[in-house]
């Protein structure tokens, strides 16, 4: 599924180079010859007709995405294997969206460089379509970059970057990434050769997964002499070429589970020597200092170690993961304002309960003051009857004591009036006990509210408790950013450690170096002094000539002594006396 997903990111770009008016859609004709090339570099039978057949039903009209889909999927990548050549296949599909897509007006990169980044773009950018680079992928994507390209990483330009970035859209499309590497924004103070060194390391670690590569010597099976090699360390194989330029290749050492390296003693003249064991045979390479001989067991020992386990390169590996943490962190944003939402609702309902609650209370409050003016109103009027009645009560009682003798009738309706007012005052007492039930139900009400106040303070208590769980959470999350940052910062400052000794290493070459011209000096002026004295003893051979026996005949006595020379020396010395002086003579 991982080969899919690569794959259909490149053919993506393919086919939307092909829909020139944007509208999602290519011509049948077109289909045709990029479902041609598809199967060329990718090495599948390519079957025309299935293409005739599959869009038997449409006219020779454009031809859309989501229908070409189905074919792509049936009969070119359900049959795709990974046997052929990754670069040509990405090459292919460059080709085809660089020509519409890529303005090289202020690049200062060669096409070449801004295929690579092109290249990296696919690996990095996220599996939505259409294909952008998130900010982390970035950053990650240009901070190595700068490390491949042996410069330091400026936190706060990549920053200044980010701010205008997020203004914008937070990612970029290829096109745009390779405008921003080939302007030189993030490359200044390095010239073009740099930064394209620069892409191609980045380049073969990403997309080629090369683990590791440089020069060691290698002792041979046959001749066992050591011989100079450039290695290539893959996740699964390590490959070893006549030179860097990797045009002759000389073999590979097939990894897997079960092979070791380990270090060697120095022996036969070499130094830092390892020895890597696979099944088959066994390697003897010889590093040019302990630094690197440590760092390649280190890198063979943990490829073998993810062969053994069933993992993938450690980039590939650290791609998923920070993949996996955006999605992490993604569903907990989610998960957080979904939180937010319901605890807003909630609120929002509590709010809207407690408004009802609030205009029920008046309600229930101004039917109480109403209730209580009636009852003063019909209070007042029974008193002012009262009164009236008391008043006329007199009246009567006057009139009924000036004719009590005589209206004995009257006396009885008085007596009725007076049962009546009895029961007037019964029902004024029932009024006055109604008043007093009111004000127990209006006290009723009020603790009612009481209540139901104290109720709203404590869901506010809990709100705040919540929102400060919230705060606590938050902060915790503060300070794992400021962890991983102290762990960049020593990351950063070993590294910084290293090529300080790295340097004072190169110094320490260059002054063995020196040594060693100054003693190749003295040893040709030896040669030449020891050359010229052997040219004077020739010369004078006869004077330091060995005094052997001579013949037992009569000894020639010369100048310089009985037997000093034999009579071929003494001839030719004679000769030589001659010749110098016969010279003056010719002279004058």
């Amino acid at each position: 599924m991982a080969l899919r997903d690569e794959l259909l990111k490149s053919i993506w770009h393919a086919f939307t180079a092909l829909d020139v008016d944007k509208s999602g859609k290519v011509s049948k004709s077109q289909l045709k010859v990029l479902s041609h090339n598809l199967c060329t570099v990718m090495k599948i039978p390519h079957d025309p007709v299935a293409l005739e057949e599959h869009f038997k039903d449409d006219d020779e009209g454009p031809v859309s995405n989501q229908g070409y889909m189905p074919y792509l999927n049936k009969f070119i990548l359900d049959k795709v294997k990974d046997n052929f050549d990754r670069q040509d296949f990405n090459r292919m599909c460059w080709t085809l969206c660089a020509r519409k897509n890529l303005d090289r007006t202020h690049l200062l990169i060669s096409n070449d460089d801004a295929f690579k980044i092109w290249c990296i773009f696919n690996f990095l950018s996220e599996d939505r379509y259409p294909l952008t680079m998130v900010t982390e992928e970035i950053e990650y994507f240009l901070r190595k970059l700068t490390e491949a390209m042996g410069g330091s990483w400026v936190e706060e330009r990549f920053e200044d970057y980010k701010l205008e970035l997020n203004a914008k859209q937070q990612s970029l499309n290829a096109w745009e990434l390779i405008s921003l590497v080939g302007s030189g924004h993030f490359s200044k103070g390095m010239d073009r050769q740099t930064l394209s060194m620069g892409i191609n390391d980045v380049y073969q670690e990403l997309i080629m997964d090369v683990l590791k590569q440089g020069y060691m010597m290698k002792k041979g099976h046959k001749r066992k002499n050591w011989t100079e090699r450039w290695f290539l360390l893959k996740p699964n194989s390590i490959s070893y070429y006549v030179g860097e330029d990797l045009a002759e290749k000389k073999g590979d050492i097939l990894l897997d589970g079960n092979c070791c390296v380990e270090s060697l003693p120095d022996k036969e003249g070499k130094k830092c020597l390892l020895f890597i064991k696979c099944a088959q045979k066994s390697f003897e390479i010889s590093a040019s200092d302990k630094k690197r001989k440590q760092e390649w067991i280190q890198a063979i020992q943990t490829c073998v170690s993810l062969l053994r386990l069933g993992r993938p390169a450690p980039h590939r590996e650290a791609r998923q993961k920070r993949r996996e943490q955006r999605l992490k962190q993604q569903a907990e944003q989610e998960e957080l304002e979904l939180r937010m939402r319901e605890l807003q609702t909630a609120n929002e309902t509590k709010q809207q309960e407690l408004e009802a609650m609030r205009k029920a209370l008046e309600e229930a409050a101004a039917n109480a003051a109403e209730e209580e003016r009636r009852r003063l109103q019909t209070q007042t009027e029974l008193q002012d009857r009262y009164r009236t009645d008391l008043e006329r009560e007199k009246m009567v009682r006057q009139q009924m004591e000036e004719q009590v003798a005589q209206k004995s009738t009257e006396l009885e309706q008085y007596l009725q009036r007076v049962r009546e007012l009895e029961d007037m005052y019964r029902r004024l007492e029932d009024a006055l006990e109604d008043e007093r039930h009111a004000r127990q139900d209006e006290e009723t009400v009020r603790k009612l509210q009481a209540r139901l106040l104290e109720e709203e303070a404590t869901k506010r208590v809990e709100l705040e408790q919540i929102h400060l769980r919230q705060q606590r959470a938050i902060s915790e999350t503060e300070a794992e950013k400021q962890e991983l940052e102290k762990e960049r910062l020593a990351k950063e400052s070993a590294l910084q450690a290293a090529m300080k000794q790295l340097e004072q290493l190169e110094s320490e070459r260059q002054g063995a170096l020196e040594q060693y011209q100054t003693v190749m000096k003295k040893l040709e002026d030896a040669t030449n002094n020891t050359r010229t004295w052997k040219h004077k003893v020739a010369h004078h051979e006869g004077l330091i000539r060995l005094i052997q026996p001579g013949s037992k005949g009569n000894q020639m006595i010369t100048n310089w002594g009985p037997a000093a020379f034999s009579e071929a020396e003494l001839s030719l010395r004679e000769k030589e006396w001659q010749d110098r002086k016969n010279q003056p003579a010719q002279a004058q």
